[in-house]
């Protein structure tokens, strides 16, 4: 069956490549596991030595990847390039902190010598994304393999030449062969991986009906999972915020990756005093977005990843409106070949409309009033997402007991965008997952934690 990748700024087909058949799939998995018998002997200064080429591969060739990215998924090209830089970040922090990070801690006991070390794994299965497709997987793959696991990918179908040119990252850096794989299989194929007997654990970034497919599977054969799935990241605009910046740093978060992003910010939950002028800097903002190409330099917000996800799109939006919601901007679907999807602002959210209830994976933005700053909170909470979460208030001191206390989410901020961060854990609660990516939380998922005692 072929995986067929497809321009979405125009329709056409890129390249059509032919799905690996189970049998190789196995073997490419037992292939995996004998590299991994010595992979796991190397020293972390022979890992790093293999990361850091990969950071400068990745930074030298960071237009080829950022034109690659564009073609399959439309992310503009100044944003590939960005990506591909914090790709190498990545690369680069592990290569230099994972030793640290996974170093024997002693225990004092009624032992002559006791502590815990944290040994890998083996084979884990990556399921990631197209939205991020350099990003997910470097994010993963960087711990995992300084820890001394291997991984195997199943990338998402529309970007197979992404899936394959990761592996030719590591290649290039000099990484032992099938100590990284890509398998170039659909998502029903999954589920076999997974049962494989020598896949140790399995990483999925995606949607949250997704997750609960690779979690129900994964346990009944016993795997670890870490989950990083949807978000409707609401954004609380108190009665204090300085509303110019707080409106300027809510388009930006909403507009990152043409708003395909789990940590965008969605959901606007605004004070009354604060509303009119808030939408009205936000439409204009919004509006003055250059959408278009995604190869042109000054394009901020390119197509749609596939056609039928903007079709998804854009009926939560009319379901919206039907609902009483109210649309300030965009909300048309335009003429003309490609998957875009117009900046839109939609005001008058409330519960039991899918801009409030659902994630809006796209340039949509839902504007949701509310009387007061309590009020404010309550409402952000009231979601059964729990990925990231901002407030903007003049106090920081309260917006960060705010932040520490009360907002339900893995990630929150206060007077800044939601983003990921080498140096820090990213991770949901709720259905935005569990599990933990990034900083020495991240490289200890995928460990065995180890007691070792000495009589």
């Amino acid at each position: 069956m072929p995986i067929t990748a497809i321009n979405p700024a125009t329709g056409a087909v890129i390249r059509e490549y032919q799905e690996i058949p189970a049998r190789v799939a196995a073997e490419a998995v037992d292939q995996s596991h004998q590299a991994f018998l010595e992979w796991r002997q190397t020293s972390f200064a022979e890992r790093s030595q293999v990361m850091r080429s990969a950071a400068r591969i990745l930074r030298e060739g960071a237009g080829d990847y950022a034109r690659l990215m564009a073609e399959e998924m439309g992310k503009p090209i100044t944003q590939g390039r960005a990506e591909s830089e914090k790709c190498a970040w990545v690369c680069d922090h592990y290569a230099e902190h994972a030793e640290t990070f996974l170093a024997p801690e002693t225990v004092e006991t009624d032992a002559s010598k006791s502590y815990v070390a944290f040994k890998p794994l083996g084979v884990v299965l990556a399921v990631m994304p197209w939205n991020f497709p350099f990003w997910q997987v470097f994010r993963f793959a960087a711990p995992a393999l300084m820890a001394g696991n291997v991984g195997v990918l199943k990338h998402a179908s529309n970007v197979p030449g992404c899936a394959l040119a990761i592996e030719d990252v590591f290649r290039q850096a000099g990484l032992p062969a099938n100590v990284f794989r890509t398998l170039l299989i659909g998502s029903k194929r999954v589920d076999a991986i997974i049962e494989h007997p020598v896949v140790r654990a399995v990483t999925l970034t995606g949607s949250t009906p997704a997750g609960r497919s690779v979690a129900r599977k994964a346990g009944e054969v016993l795997k670890k999972t870490v989950l990083e799935l949807g978000g409707s990241d609401p954004y609380v605009v108190l009665s204090d915020a300085d509303v110019e910046a707080a409106a300027s740093t809510c388009v930006a978060s909403r507009l990152i990756n043409s708003g395909q992003s789990c940590i965008n910010a969605k959901r606007f939950v605004v004070v009354a005093s604060q509303r009119e002028r808030f939408e009205q800097l936000f439409v204009e903002e919004m509006k003055a977005a250059k959408v278009g190409d995604p190869l042109a330099a000054d394009t901020e917000v390119g197509p749609q990843a596939r056609s039928e996800l903007r079709d998804e799109l854009h009926e939560q939006v009319e379901s919206s409106i039907d609902k009483g919601a109210r649309c300030l901007l965009g909300g048309s679907l335009p003429e003309g070949p490609g998957a875009f999807y117009p900046p839109t602002v939609l005001t008058d959210v409330r519960k039991g409309m899918p801009a409030f209830d659902e994630e809006l994976f796209g340039p949509v933005a839902a504007i949701i009033a509310v009387p007061d700053d309590e009020a404010a909170i309550q409402v952000a909470n009231d979601s059964s997402f729990g990925l990231g979460a901002a407030v903007f208030t003049a106090d920081v001191e309260r917006g960060e007991q705010i932040a520490a206390d009360r907002l339900e989410a893995g990630c929150c901020f206060v007077n800044s965008f939601v983003k990921s961060d080498p140096r820090l854990p990213f991770g949901g609660i709720k259905d935005s997952g569990y599990g933990r990516e990034l900083s020495h939380f991240g490289i200890r998922e995928f460990v065995n934690v180890k007691t070792v005692y000495v009589g």
